[in-house]
């Protein structure tokens, strides 16, 4: 049997942060320059502002077209279908999401679907409802963020959908990876808000990426891609986080021309 060569696609969650001027972007850049120069350095983003409502058109077509054509984008599902509806009567919405949101084209990575905490297992049907429902085409991974759904049943679900179980760092939630599609989406998220500035790290939490190396490491035979963001809530800075998974990991890992601060830990 082949050996599969996995597709790492790593980054931040979001890159539009008046922190980052002068620490990841040149000081002084230019908003409608940060993700040309973002894909200098990263290969792929998850958008956080499309949950807030679906992006005008012409928006994402201009993402599309500031980065190189390996470039990823994941994309949160917006709130009106996953807080608002709860997943009922959301096909619609999530269809006219999706016929934006696929300006993207080949640039298109995974399609988040991130549920609210107070989204328990008893909303099973609905979500299984939803997911039969989805359109065919992209890849999409679902966030619980309730311990209720850590069960079998619920990998039982995602696998008879084909949909990729996203893995969390955050609070108080299981840290799992499970390998039910061909691809893994990881996010590393930390406790919002507790941080005031995001230009450095602030948080020494290389044993945390070491552990989540050492059960990651093992799924490359199985994976095609791997997608995985850092927030700047996980250790004060994403760049700087996500550059140290990627010297953990072995993973050719880019820095941004700007003057070098001294080492924190």
């Amino acid at each position: 049997m082949a050996l599969i060569m996995t597709n790492w696609f790593l980054g931040t969650i979001g890159f539009s942060y008046k922190d980052w001027d002068g620490a990841f972007y040149p000081t002084g850049t230019p908003a409608r320059s940060y993700l040309a120069h973002y894909s200098t350095i990263f290969n792929a983003v998850e958008i956080d502002s499309t949950f807030y409502g679906t992006p005008p058109a012409d928006r994402v077509r201009q993402w599309g077209t500031s980065v190189p054509q390996y470039f990823k984008f994941c994309v949160k599902t917006p709130r009106q279908i996953t807080h608002e509806l709860r997943l009922v009567n959301a096909i619609v919405p999530m269809q006219n999401f999706l016929e934006t949101i696929s300006l993207l084209d080949d640039k298109l990575g995974a399609i988040l679907i991130q549920l609210p905490p107070s989204f328990t297992a008893a909303q099973f049907d609905t979500v299984a409802a939803f997911l039969s429902n989805l359109p065919a085409g992209p890849q999409y991974a679902i966030e619980f963020r309730h311990e209720s759904w850590f069960t079998g049943e619920t990998t039982t679900m995602l696998k008879a959908h084909n949909i990729c179980w996203a893995s969390t760092d955050y609070l108080d939630l299981p840290k799992q990876i499970a390998p039910i599609t061909d691809f893994l989406y990881v996010r590393w998220l930390g406790r919002h808000g507790q941080f005031e500035y995001k230009n450095k790290e602030q948080l020494d939490v290389t044993p945390q990426l070491e552990w989540w190396w050492a059960y990651l490491h093992p799924q490359q035979t199985r994976m095609q891609t791997i997608y995985g963001f850092f927030n700047n809530d996980y250790a004060g800075h994403s760049p700087g986080t996500c550059n140290r998974f990627k010297t953990i990991a072995g993973l050719p890992a880019t820095y941004p021309e700007l003057p070098r601060q001294g080492r924190l830990f």
